[in-house]
């Protein structure tokens, strides 16, 4: 791994996340338009500077949401995706909606199942959350395939969840929390609480 990964909030072997910045708007409205095919009709992240302009806004000024770019360290910094923290609920609760998207060039390459990893460390480390959850329509084997390898289980099937590309979807509810994820120390705070 280099030496110089400072900049970002953490990293793995071959990506890192990193907040999203007005600087990255060229860049990920280029991916994201390279990768409608792949996203649609599941995922539509913004593919315009000005689009991008008001989610990474959102993201940055938003103590509700945490966003991130996944880079690829090692190439060349370049944004292989995103991962996202939503509705993020503090006091008894301490939980958030995840959200994530891989971009064409990086699909199928692992670098989001790592990133995946990342985040839920940052999660359950740093910011403190105990439950994430991801909301899956059922159709989309990829991304339940992704949950799944990093820990999260099914918990129910949610009828008309979500309004997506002008209906309303169902979706299963997928969940990870983390005294899931941690060591017997993590296990033994978890059930004294």
């Amino acid at each position: 791994m280099p030496d110089d990964l400072g900049r970002f909030l953490t990293a793995g072997p071959r990506v890192g996340l990193r907040p999203f910045s007005p600087d990255d708007a060229e860049e990920f409205t280029a991916r994201a338009r390279e990768s409608r095919e792949l996203h649609r009709p599941w995922l539509f992240p913004p593919c315009t500077p000005e689009a991008y302009a008001g989610y990474a806004g959102a993201l940055v000024g938003d103590p509700a949401r945490a966003g991130f770019l996944v880079c690829e360290h090692t190439e060349g910094d370049r944004i292989a995706g995103f991962v996202n923290i939503n509705n993020i609920v503090r006091g008894a609760f301490r939980s958030g909606a995840l959200g994530y998207g891989a971009f064409a060039h990086a699909a199928g390459r692992g670098l989001l199942t790592e990133a995946l990893g990342l985040l839920l460390a940052y999660a359950f480390g740093p910011l403190e959350l105990h439950r994430l959850e991801a909301n899956i329509q059922p159709g989309n084997t990829a991304s339940r395939a992704l949950v799944r390898r990093a820990g999260f289980r099914l918990e129910g099937f949610s009828p008309a969840m979500l309004f997506i590309d002008g209906a309303w979807r169902d979706h299963e509810r997928w969940a990870i929390t983390g005294c899931d994820r941690d060591t017997r120390q993590t296990a033994i705070r978890c059930s004294s609480n």
